[in-house]
């Protein structure tokens, strides 16, 4: 078997997943591509382009087709966070805070008549969906939140605030964890609901075509029927969920890094210096040749790793790793770019400067690197008494 073969095999297990690369390569290429730059300028999520995703169907990618969704695996949903990263990561992140924090996680803690409320319509794109869980003195130790949840008759009553929130702005339902006597508990919460409300856009260094906000629940009413699962079970939710959001990040490092990789090749083929292209140059070759390696690397892990997540089965040595690995990749191949491209790489005009900055967040978001290294040890250390 060649390498070819073999390397479209780890990548493409499938026809279906080549075909999925395909329809969401050809569709960045016609429709993300050119919106990109005036996006991150506008610091807005392209809200009509992100409905085309529906019509994709790539909203519920990792959902069983009897309920709206694709009936795809975590392999698939690598693959599309990586595709569209190549253009605009910060569309990526829009979908990733939707499709997986929102819709994947809701899918595998909520009920048959939760499923018929919420499905239809975030799997279409007429609701936008996102997830709170991080708050203003608790982000990486979830355990130390201060949202509460109590019980009033048919209702419960959200006091706390959710900080660094994706799609924020423009959210429709997010998925909320909360306290109830002090065990972490999921719900969901409407724009609608009665003492819920969202600050203005916060703004940040990349990722701009999504949005951020705080989510602010001031005495917030929601249904007793909006519960996910039972109290006390919202750790477990978020846990099982945090490893294909660690994944799917690792894959939008991984874009970015591919995206770069291209751009080195084909300006270091074109750029002329002292009579001859900057590729026969020793350093420039080292940048290109050390980050198509490292992008490689960092795609081989992470679709290794996919291949084992999966919403029965604990993964979270392997996408600690993935993500630990790979997120770094991202930022170190666009800096060797903008590198490569000298003056015109920090300029604008090209897509290395929007890229670099947006591949820092992939260090931070959903979970830092050094979290995932306390996680690794701790994990490792476990296995040596089994």
């Amino acid at each position: 078997m060649s390498q070819e073969d073999t390397s479209d095999r780890l990548f493409n297990p499938t026809e279906e997943h080549a075909m999925l690369r395909q329809t969401v390569a050809d569709f960045v290429r016609r429709e993300v591509e050119p919106q990109a730059a005036a996006q991150d300028e506008k610091a807005v999520l392209n809200q009509p382009l992100f409905r085309k995703l529906a019509e994709l169907g790539l909203l519920g990618i990792t959902i069983p087709e009897e309920h709206g969704g694709a009936g795809m695996d975590a392999v698939a949903a690598v693959i599309v966070h990586e595709e569209l990263s190549k253009s605009d990561p910060g569309f990526a992140l829009a979908y990733l805070s939707h499709a997986m924090l929102f819709v994947n996680n809701f899918y595998h803690c909520s009920n048959d008549e939760q499923r018929a409320r919420y499905l239809p319509k975030v799997l279409d794109g007429e609701w936008i969906a996102g997830m709170g869980m991080t708050e203003p003195g608790a982000g990486t130790d979830v355990l130390s939140m201060a949202t509460t949840a109590t019980r009033d008759g048919d209702h419960w009553v959200l006091n706390g605030t959710k900080t660094y929130i994706t799609n924020g702005c423009e959210g429709h339902c997010f998925l909320v964890y909360a306290k109830v006597d002090g065990r972490i508990t999921a719900f969901v919460v409407d724009r609608e609901c009665p003492g819920f409300s969202t600050s203005n856009h916060i703004d940040k260094l990349g990722m701009r075509g999504s949005t951020m906000a705080e989510l602010i629940f001031e005495g917030c009413r929601i249904p007793a029927a909006n519960l996910l699962g039972e109290v006390g079970g919202g750790l477990a939710h978020m846990m099982r969920n945090l490893e294909i959001e660690r994944l799917t990040l690792a894959a939008m490092s991984c874009g970015i890094a591919a995206r770069c990789v291209d751009i080195m090749v084909r300006y270091a083929n074109e750029r002329k210096t002292f009579g001859q292209p900057i590729n026969r140059y020793g350093q420039i070759q080292r940048y290109i040749g050390d980050g198509y390696a490292m992008t490689q690397a960092a795609r081989a892990l992470t679709y290794n790793v996919a291949r084992d997540v999966r919403a029965d089965r604990r993964a979270r040595i392997g996408s600690d790793a993935a993500k630990l690995f790979a997120a770094p990749v991202g930022k170190q191949v666009a800096d060797w770019a903008m590198q490569v491209m000298g003056g015109a790489g920090y300029c604008r005009e090209y897509p290395v400067e929007r890229l670099w900055r947006d591949a820092k967040l992939l260090e931070i978001g959903g979970g830092t690197l050094e979290a995932h290294q306390k996680n690794l040890t701790k994990d490792l250390t476990k296995q040596l008494g089994s």
